[in-house]
């Protein structure tokens, strides 16, 4: 990304269930879902939002190998999408082992993102 003009945070969580992507999806939309970008146009190459370029960057606690970056993209609703994976977040106790939920443990994932917007 040559220039990145704005950068989103948010968190994501699976409570139950031990969904990596999931938690990363929920970081994701966290991090966009209140945000409005009027006149971001503007601000792109030939003012246009096909050149917008979008970076996410997840923190993740566990299963980096299980994470599917596809489901990821697919919660960007706009420009070209590329996603770095590296350590962090955290897996953390639930307190409860939920068979319904799918739980293979009491562990509940919490993922970290960093939405950049640029072109």
């Amino acid at each position: 990304m040559k220039q990145i003009l704005f950068i989103q945070a948010g968190t994501g969580i699976d409570v139950h269930g031990q969904d990596i992507t999931k938690a990363a999806v929920r970081a994701v939309e966290n991090a966009i879902w209140f945000n409005s970008m009027p006149g971001i146009e503007h601000s792109l190459p030939d003012q246009k939002l096909e050149n917008m370029k979008v970076n996410v960057r997840l923190a993740v606690p566990l299963d980096r190998k299980l994470l599917d970056t596809e489901k990821v993209k697919d919660a960007v609703p706009y420009g070209s999408v590329t996603v770095d994976v590296t350590d962090g977040g955290m897996a953390t106790s639930s307190g409860i082992i939920l068979e319904d939920k799918d739980d293979e443990n009491d562990l509940m994932y919490m993922v970290n993102a960093a939405v950049e917007v640029g072109y």
